[in-house]
């Protein structure tokens, strides 16, 4: 195996560990200690992740239940957006060039 194959997947690794580390639903955020904009920022970003690994983990959620409310949202949503957005973009770009 290549030293370029072996650093591939110990980089993929370390990616998925990171950010199942932060999964929402996951018993880190309470009442006391709720979900903010970052959060919900990262929650929109990981949400398809999120939502393959709630097939297999019942307690993980795509969103967040214990947030500060209007403000986790609003992030929650801009990662949305900005995520699948930002792909329809490229997409359409791609067509336009492709079609020149």
């Amino acid at each position: 195996m290549k030293i370029s194959t072996l650093v591939l997947i110990i980089l993929i690794v370390l990616i998925i560990v990171t950010m199942t580390a932060c999964m929402p639903g996951g018993g880190e955020f309470h009442k006391e200690n709720p979900a903010g904009l970052f959060f919900g920022i990262w929650h929109g970003w990981i949400a398809p992740i999120s939502l393959i690994i709630s097939f297999f983990h019942s307690s993980i959620r795509i969103y967040e239940v214990n947030n500060t409310g209007f403000w986790y949202d609003f992030g929650f949503y801009i990662a949305i957006i900005s995520g699948f957005g930002g792909v329809s973009l490229t997409r359409n770009k791609w067509k336009s060039n492709r079609k020149s």
